[in-house]
């Protein structure tokens, strides 16, 4: 423990949604001034017990201490006044108020507020906790980093001094991590206690005290960080063995299978969002994509395939130009191309569908006559065995299954086209590293039988460890294309805020 005595305890904490125990007679205990991770696999867990922390979900059993006295929270306002804090993955700000007034929101005061003395007051938590934010800025005009910094300062301005972040670092690059880290440490020293839900192993061993492993429900076990290593908390968190690395295959062939010229695109309010982008992708490659979150990376993969109206340029596959064809068509002159989109629910798969009928989702072009349920309930069988997906069966709806098992139902459905090129956005967020891990074996056993692979990422480690080369992507422009052996996560992050990298390979 660091600087105090336990601040937080939940002791025996138990939660049922239905017939799943999402958490059985859990235990945590976070000191003051202590920053706390919480690691897990998807469905451990982590969220469930942190939702209850801060009000959201209400225990079935269990009780919660703060400072030595027990609490019970009926709602998150109640948390909030017993100084608890959550920053959710998505932020709770309105675009169109400036900082200032997204902090004064929920106010009881209503509109007589002395913005002045609020102001100082707000000031001074900044200076406190060294945070920078720009109050008079709006929402609307903020990067990433900047609305998250807004948000802890928010949940510090009306008096958190338990704060937890539920994987923060998601979508920040390698810079404004850093800032975070910093803002953490600054907490710590005043005596907050911090939670930090994250599947970064590298994340966690960098800036956390103790760490408490999480699995089917259950806690398993709390490690002061200087006592453990990735390897001994991997295998607390999957109850076996895991090898941490990532493997990157040799490219075999420099055979382009797709040429992208000059691509440019504009959205419905006139912007240009793909601003001339040019490069190939060969046989038997991974092309890593980097970049921060609306950098244009959504709309390259949707007009990469037939789903984002292209202004101008070309998309050469095979020599053919695909700009101005649909998907249909995509299928129907025997073009080999899977998507899988970033919103695997909005537009991957149907989530009120069973797998069998998402799977015949894909293959009605292809059918004359009737559908036939049969051979698509033995490959959903097949997909369920070679991805180890969790379900209570092949006709279980795929909104009741967990993130990674959703994004292992579309990913076996997608390859089972045998496709040419492999377009995937963001294939393992929020996902724990051992689906992470086969996922990446996935792509590469893909790249083995040649097939050009698009992979757009946040986590630069896996950019770095999988790809042969990585395009960085800033403000809808090529800022640069490197060999993943040899970059570096601060190049790639200064080329992700715009920097132009001089000398790149094409």
């Amino acid at each position: 423990m660091q600087n105090g005595s336990v601040y937080v305890s939940m002791r025996d904490i138990t939660k049922t949604f239905g017939n799943v125990v999402a958490t059985d007679k859990m235990n945590l205990d976070v000191a003051e001034g202590e920053i706390h991770a919480l690691l897990g696999e998807n469905g451990a867990g982590k969220s469930t017990l942190m939702n209850m922390l801060s009000g959201i979900y209400i225990p079935d059993s269990g009780h919660i201490f703060i400072g030595g006295k027990e609490v019970k929270f009926s709602s998150p306002r109640d948390a909030i006044n017993a100084g608890v804090g959550m920053i959710h993955q998505h932020f709770k700000l309105v675009d169109v108020l400036t900082a200032l007034e997204n902090i004064l929101l929920g106010k009881r005061k209503g509109f007589l507020l002395n913005k002045k003395q609020h102001y100082h007051e707000v000031r001074k938590i900044m200076e406190q906790f060294h945070l920078e934010v720009d109050l008079k800025k709006y929402i609307y005009d903020m990067s990433v980093g900047e609305k998250q910094n807004l948000e802890i300062l928010k949940t510090l301005y009306r008096g958190a001094r338990i704060l937890i972040l539920d994987e923060p670092t998601a979508v920040l690059t390698p810079q404004e991590t850093v800032v975070l880290f910093k803002i953490m440490r600054r907490m710590k020293e005043q005596g907050c206690s911090v939670i930090f839900i994250s599947h970064k192993m590298n994340e966690v061993m960098e800036i956390a005290d103790r760490i408490t492993v999480l699995r089917k429900g259950k806690t398993i076990a709390t490690l002061n960080k200087a006592e453990t290593n990735p390897e001994e908390l991997t295998e607390l968190m999957v109850g076996r063995p895991i090898d941490l690395s990532i493997n990157r295959i040799e490219r075999v062939t420099d055979k382009r299978v797709l040429k992208v010229r000059d691509l440019r695109a504009v959205n419905e309010e006139g912007v240009e969002v793909l601003k001339g982008l040019n490069f190939d992708i060969c046989a038997g490659e991974i092309l890593g994509v980097a970049g921060i979150a609306g950098s244009g990376q959504k709309e390259l993969c949707e007009a990469l395939a037939g789903l984002y109206p292209v202004k101008e340029g070309e998309i050469l596959f095979k020599g053919e130009n695909l700009v101005g064809k649909t998907p249909k068509e995509f299928i129907t002159r025997g073009i080999s191309m899977s998507f899988i989109p970033e919103d695997r629910l909005g537009m991957g798969l149907v989530a009120s569908m069973d797998m069998v009928d998402n799977i015949l989702l894909k293959q009605y072009h292809h059918t004359k006559g009737f559908l036939k349920k049969k051979p698509a309930a033995a490959k959903a069988e097949e997909i369920i065995k070679k991805l180890d997906v969790q379900t209570p069966g092949i006709h279980h709806p795929i909104k009741n299954l967990s993130g990674g098992n959703i994004q292992k139902v579309l990913l076996g459905r997608e390859l089972d086209s045998h496709p040419e090129l492999l377009i995937t956005a963001y294939p393992v967020r929020g996902l724990d590293i051992n689906t992470c891990l086969r996922i990446y074996d996935i792509l590469n056993e893909e790249k083995k039988k040649g097939v050009a692979i698009l992979y757009i990422a946040e986590d630069l480690d896996s950019l770095l460890g999988l790809s042969d080369r990585i395009m960085v992507i800033s403000n809808g422009e090529i800022t640069g294309i490197v060999d993943a052996r040899k970059a570096t996560k601060e190049q790639l992050g200064a080329m992700m805020l715009g920097k132009k990298e001089e000398e790149y390979a094409v």
